[in-house]
């Protein structure tokens, strides 16, 4: 398993009963998780006041319950500083698991700058931005798409509270699958691609994606933005069903053929405090040449 296990500013404390008990900076979240299907046994003390809790909806859903939390707040991960807020279907605006990944790709491209070759990374669907500061902070031009306005300019937000405005990013509020096409007509390239798709979304004009029948051909349209060079690719699923070695099998049937290189597909997971366990959180996989 991909463990995140540098973080400072957060961590899973307990879980039990369907929720996670996580610190995000001072403040103790309680939050859905579907993962967690084990009951009675939560050990933690920080479950009879949390700052806040999310409640399910047998309806689908469901609503915050505050009990002593800001509307916004922040945490740092290294020198990335994120801001935060709950909002929606019980989001704070970070995957704090895909910190392991961040470490990944940013080791990667500061090997290549240290060499003096340029890194281009293009990030799909890229949210509020964690990979694109990791990747900017370690010396890279990122291409930043994302379909919802409101995550693009809380990646902004992001960057300047982290010191990366002048960093060479570019932010764009677009659908994804359009914006590689007119890419590939433009004959633009890219030395490494990220993307995190959801399992169900809507583009900014409706365009509907459904992940298991759009994944595939999105990864086979996507790597022709690869360079001539091109430094690593790093897929991401929280898809319920998607097991690590369909992302290994997508990397081997499109990358390896025409560039070689290694693949490693792998569950992602957070330490948990309480129990020393892990709590699985999604799966990635990473392609890279080196």
């Amino acid at each position: 398993m991909i463990l995140a296990d540098k973080w400072k500013d957060y961590e899973v404390i307990d879980c039990s009963d369907g929720d996670k008990l996580e610190r995000w900076g001072k403040y103790i979240l309680r939050r859905p998780d579907p993962q967690v299907i084990w009951q009675n046994v939560q050990k933690a003390p920080e479950w009879k006041k949390p700052n806040a809790h999310y409640h399910r909806s047998s309806k689908g859903g469901g609503e915050w319950e505050f009990f002593d939390l800001p509307e916004e707040w922040q945490i740092s991960y290294g020198d990335l500083r994120f801001n935060l807020k709950p909002f929606s279907f019980k989001h704070t605006g970070l995957f704090p698991e895909q910190a392991a990944n961040w470490d990944w790709f940013s080791m990667l491209i500061r090997k290549r700058t240290a060499a003096g070759k340029p890194v281009k990374v293009l990030n799909l669907f890229a949210y509020t931005g964690g990979a694109t500061l990791a990747a900017a902070a370690a010396g890279a031009s990122v291409t930043h798409v994302d379909a919802s306005k409101g995550m693009v300019n809380w990646a902004k937000e992001n960057a300047a509270s982290s010191g990366l405005s002048d960093r060479p990013i570019r932010y764009l509020v677009d659908d994804c699958q359009k914006f590689v096409e007119r890419e590939i007509r433009r004959g633009n390239s890219y030395d490494a691609i990220i993307m995190d798709p959801p399992s169900y979304g809507r583009g900014p004009k409706g365009e509907i994606w459904k992940i298991e029948d759009m994944f595939h051909p999105f990864v086979k349209l996507t790597v022709q933005l690869l360079s001539k060079d091109p430094l690593f690719v790093l897929l991401n699923s929280y898809t319920t069903g998607f097991a690590p070695a369909v992302l290994s099998y997508l990397l081997g049937l499109e990358i390896v053929p025409r560039f070689g290189g290694t693949v490693e597909a792998s569950e992602i997971g957070l330490p948990v405090k309480t129990t020393g366990l892990v709590l699985p959180c999604g799966s990635s996989g990473r392609w890279t040449s080196m």
